[in-house]
């Protein structure tokens, strides 16, 4: 069981910043160079704490995950990069598999990230996790009609459901995770009933999906936690109210749990700053970080023991899917073909 703790975020990257030390007795010398899916807007005062506390200047460039990737296969030994931070253990996967990630050994990272967290092999380490929930309008549906992701194939959720594209890798791995329970024939038909369902062809992103709810273009949506927790803390008036209209509900709870996914981080094949590499990775599972990022991007941390935010404690505690996440990539081109079958475009 996902444990919920919270502590008052009033202070609260300075004050654990403060408290976090790293190993090193003294600054060291150099940079490391980040390619990242996450906005650099997201990450950077972690990496100015870094640089703060090290000495390390750390250069970030902002792409999405694909274009990342094709640019690291591009430069191959040629590349500046030394680190990739990207979204989804599907694209972690897909670095490892194209040959731009080596393996590390860190035991900060061994002992701080869960096996189910982390390539087993040391590729990549996640470094924030995020849920994948059945979201529902309030009033409109009543949650104890709700039970599992298999259950949203069945006939009463006819023409109800808003949920983005087939191409999109957070559904690609979902539906992979489903292939690991439940095997592909079962899954496929439980695709084709997924796709009768849909309220509206798949378009846009998750926040859209909520938006469409909200909007009464649908009665369920299927997003990720942290674009409700983002809504619900927007200065947009609208957004707030948007979000305020939508319920959480934690699927498969009797049985494998909720599906989950991780951003995450590994070093480059040709870094050639490996060990402020390892250094800035190792920080990011640092309890200080952990923290910030979950204030800041409204995910869970994946190390143990760290509070979460304040909305994300208000959505509840859950019990989330412990199959291994490096397992996905290995069902990643089967979930895809399966969903183009039942005709998920």
């Amino acid at each position: 069981m996902v444990k919920a703790t919270f502590q008052k975020p009033a202070a609260l990257f300075v004050a654990c910043a403060l408290a976090f030390t790293l190993p090193a007795p003294a600054l060291a010398q150099g940079e490391v160079n980040v390619y990242s899916a996450r906005q650099e807007a997201l990450i950077k005062p972690l990496m100015d704490e870094f640089t703060e506390q090290t000495g390390i200047r750390v250069n970030i460039v902002s792409a999405q995950a694909d274009a990342l990737l094709q640019r690291l296969r591009s430069e191959g030994r040629n590349t500046p990069a030394d680190v990739l931070i990207t979204v989804d253990a599907g694209n972690l996967n897909s670095a490892k598999a194209a040959g731009v990630l080596r393996p590390i050994e860190s035991a900060v990272l061994n002992e701080a990230i869960p096996e189910s967290y982390r390539d087993a092999e040391g590729y990549w380490y996640g470094l924030s996790m995020r849920a994948r929930p059945i979201m529902y309008v309030k009033g409109k549906v009543d949650p104890a009609d709700l039970s599992t992701y298999e259950a949203l194939a069945d006939e009463k959720w006819r023409r109800s459901i808003c949920i983005r594209s087939s191409s999109n890798v957070y559904n690609q791995s979902m539906t992979a995770s489903m292939i690991i329970a439940n095997g592909e024939a079962e899954t496929e038909s439980w695709a084709r009933g997924l796709v009768a369902n849909m309220a509206r062809p798949p378009m846009g992103g998750d926040r859209d999906q909520i938006r469409a709810a909200a909007a009464g273009q649908c009665d369920l949506a299927i997003a990720n936690t942290y674009y409700l927790g983002q809504m619900l803390n927007s200065d947009d008036n609208a957004e707030r109210t948007a979000a305020q209209s939508i319920g959480v509900f934690w699927p498969n709870q009797d049985d494998r749990g909720v599906h989950v996914n991780v951003s995450g981080a590994g070093v480059v094949t040709h870094s050639r700053n490996t060990d402020n590499a390892v250094r800035l990775i190792e920080f990011m599972a640092s309890d200080s970080a952990q923290r910030w990022y979950a204030e800041a991007n409204q995910e869970y941390p994946v190390k143990p023991g760290v509070e979460w935010s304040g909305t994300l404690t208000e959505l509840g505690e859950f019990q989330a899917d412990a199959v291994n996440l490096g397992m996905l990539g290995d069902f990643n081109a089967a979930a895809v073909r399966l969903m183009d079958r039942a005709g998920w475009r």
